[in-house]
């Protein structure tokens, strides 16, 4: 099924279920009538009841106001409890207490602020009950959709974060594997078979040259197999004992990454590095071999890298990024990088319950190319979005998810 074909079926699906719970849950309650503190207002004959999350100058709470007949009622004489029932069955149980005019409730209402409302006021012996649903970032998918978008999941755990310092350099020559070539007796040279560029392999004749001494001919040979980077010898001229060809094996090349002061202390060598190209997007990954012992004019010491070079990709002098693994943290909890998407002004996970998902607003600590460690707003063990977690953003956006209470 084509992928636009089914990212229509997601949005029904989910604007379908969505307004089949509004309709069954809200119990009556107009969740779009405001009150003049912007709360949500409960009616139950000529007694009302205004419920708000305050947000000014504190921490989310909420806060009552309560009139009979329109006429303003002591808070101390009534009797209020709220229960907010989130995603997993965890209840927050709210009991409120008079400050100045209104009610206030005894706890933080942490995020999200989503869950089902259920509200019990007690006033001059009269009971009153409601109940609504204030739902945001959350969405509702059969499994059978999940599948066919390729929506994947993972368990919120323990993992290991590296730490990593980026730095920039080039790709150089590996100068072990260079081969300067001479002849061995000074002579004339009759004829070249490799040109400047030319690829050859160890044993080929680069040239043929009659010898000054005995008059006769003999082959040079390429000692390694190898890019011809330097080439000095011409037909009919004579060697005068100096360098004919040089060949570079360039089946390695070295990366020298520049190392300022700065971070200079934390790295001794051996360390991991992930190396990018502009040539390609896979990511090579190797490890400091030595840290040269001068120091350039920009006052940056070298680390260099041997990497692999089979295809002969890549090329001297192409400057690179690279980032150097300096430390190594287990954490107790982290999620991976790629399932992190934007809500409001927070960066969140999607938490899977059932066939339900919702936003978790995340506190975040150290991070790597992987992994993001979770200080808060994320429990251990939670199911969460890893692949393709961009399809629900869209959903919850579509659905028009809000932060009205």
């Amino acid at each position: 099924m084509a992928p636009l074909i089914l990212i229509l079926l997601l949005i029904s699906c989910s604007e379908s279920t969505q307004k089949d719970i509004t309709m069954a849950e809200t119990d009556g309650v107009n969740t779009d009538e405001r009150g003049p503190n912007n709360g949500i207002m409960l009616r139950d004959g000529d007694f009302e009841l205004e419920l708000a999350i305050f947000e000014t100058g504190v921490p989310p709470e909420y806060r009552a106001w309560a009139t009979k007949g329109n006429n303003p009622i002591d808070p101390s004489e009534i009797n209020l409890n709220v229960q907010l029932t989130r995603l997993g069955g965890v209840i927050d149980d709210i009991d409120f207490v008079p400050t100045g005019d209104a009610l206030r409730g005894d706890m933080v209402i942490y995020e999200p602020h989503s869950f089902r409302v259920s509200v019990t006021a007690q006033y001059n012996g009269a009971i009153h009950r409601w109940a609504y649903d204030s739902f945001e970032g959350r969405t509702m998918i059969e499994p059978a959709v999940v599948e066919a978008l390729g929506i994947q999941t993972e368990i919120a755990g323990p993992a290991i974060i590296e730490e990593q310092i980026s730095v920039y350099g080039r790709i150089v020559a590996n100068t072990d594997s260079i081969s300067k070539v001479q002849a061995r007796f000074d002579g004339k040279i009759e004829t070249v078979a490799f040109s400047l560029g030319d690829y050859v392999n160890a044993g080929d004749t680069l040239a043929v040259i009659e010898s000054n001494q005995s008059l006769t001919t003999f082959n040079l040979i390429s000692p390694i197999s190898g890019l011809i980077t330097e080439k000095n010898a011409i037909s009919g001229e004579p060697t005068a004992g100096r360098v004919l060809f040089t060949i570079t094996d360039t089946s390695t090349v070295w990366a020298d990454l520049a190392i300022f002061p700065a971070d200079l202390n934390r790295i001794r060598g051996g360390e991991q590095v992930r190396i990018h190209t502009p040539f390609s997007e896979t990511t090579l990954t190797s490890k400091i071999s030595r840290i040269m012992p001068e120091i350039a004019n920009n006052q940056a010491v070298t680390a260099r890298v041997v990497l692999e070079n089979p295809t002969g990709s890549l090329r001297v002098g192409t400057w690179v990024e690279a980032r150097i693994n300096v430390a190594e943290h287990e954490v107790p909890l982290a999620v991976k990088r790629e399932g992190l998407q934007s809500f409001r002004d927070f960066t969140v996970v999607y938490a899977q319950v059932g066939n339900e998902f919702e936003v978790r607003m995340l506190e975040m600590g150290r991070q790597s190319d992987e992994w993001v460690e979770i200080l808060g707003g994320l429990e251990p063990g939670t199911r969460y979005v890893t692949e393709n977690s961009y399809i629900l953003k869209a959903d919850v956006e579509k659905s028009g998810a809000s932060h009205d209470h």
